[in-house]
């Protein structure tokens, strides 16, 4: 019972195929490079054709699940990705219904945010809970929620758009777009705060300067922290201010059994899990806290991927 899955990220589509016990049984990537609109929607196509072409003369895909860094309304199959230039209404489910012509074969779309949760209870360490957040720090921020046993999908599944979380003050004009937990603890915002920061030439020393500000990024900001650098240091010291708080604030809402961390920055940051607990115990419901457990993702970047296949089974086994 082969079942397909696509991870659609701003910068790459990872593609696998799997068997209905979550083994890969074939993967690929593709680079979505400068392309957008219709064509990201051609490479999708591309990616599907790909493995597809690699299934044994007597097997057929049976689902597909795709999962997309944006909205997807649930009622037309149409997504909103941000980082996608074109995709404001993408019609993605109908031009993937018509380019694989066959009914049988059912095609569920969700949002990444989605998609992390359902990897990591499938095969990542929320296997077995009945309450659990993943919460992904990657170029942008968003959580994926599992709630008694439910995923949140919400009423037009936005929920888990936790970039947006209100967790500073005064407002700024930058949180319209990116929200202010993502302007300022997401990888993109933690190298948006460094170049902020370097311009205001109170930094004279740090050894960001030796990079042009346009290219500074994320991983820059972790090298020079590791090296004692002040300017990372009160960079990444904030960020996780940030990460205990938001989680803080999850853990007070929802009550879960565990809070899973993942994304790009996640990575690096996985040295500061303890921290980020330790600066949650601050601010969150004491019980509750207590009660919950901070992991590192165990799925080595798979867990949307992942997420995706389980939303191609579910498809099938309902």
């Amino acid at each position: 019972m082969p079942i397909l899955a696509i991870d659609l990220g701003a910068t790459k589509i990872n593609g696998a195929i799997f068997n209905s016990n979550g083994d890969f049984l074939d993967k690929t990537t593709c680079m979505v490079k400068n392309n957008s609109g219709k064509e990201v929607g051609a490479l999708i196509c591309e990616v599907i054709d790909h493995l597809t072409y690699s299934l044994e003369e007597n097997e057929s895909i049976e689902a597909i699940g795709i999962g997309v860094p944006g909205i997807v309304n649930i009622k037309t199959g149409k997504v909103w990705a941000p980082n996608i230039p074109g995709w404001e209404d993408y019609p993605l489910q109908q031009e993937i219904e018509d380019h694989i012509c066959q009914s049988s074969v059912k095609v569920n779309i969700a949002s990444d945010r989605t998609c992390y949760i359902l990897g990591e209870v499938w095969k990542g360490v929320a296997n077995g809970c009945k309450n659990a957040v993943f919460i992904s720090i990657g170029s942008g921020i968003g959580m994926g929620i599992m709630a008694d046993g439910h995923i949140l999908r919400g009423h037009n599944d936005i929920v888990g758009a936790s970039g947006w979380m209100a967790l500073d003050s005064p407002f700024m004009e930058e949180y319209k777009q990116y929200g202010c937990f993502e302007s300022q603890a997401s990888g993109n915002g933690i190298a948006m705060q460094a170049r902020k920061k370097l311009q205001s030439s109170n930094y004279p020393d740090s050894l960001l300067n030796k990079i042009a500000i346009k290219n500074i990024t994320a991983q820059d900001v972790f090298a020079a922290y590791a090296q004692s650098d002040i300017l990372a240091i009160e960079i990444i010291d904030h960020a996780i201010r940030l990460w205990g708080m938001a989680s803080a604030n999850v853990v007070s809402l929802l009550n879960p059994e565990k809070v899973i961390w993942g994304g790009g920055i996640f990575g690096p940051a996985a040295q500061f899990i303890d921290r980020i607990y330790d600066e949650a115990c601050r601010w969150a419901q004491p019980i509750s806290i207590k009660q919950t457990k901070f992991e590192q993702s165990i799925l080595s970047g798979n867990a949307g991927l992942l997420g995706a296949g389980y939303l191609a089974l579910l498809e099938i086994t309902r």
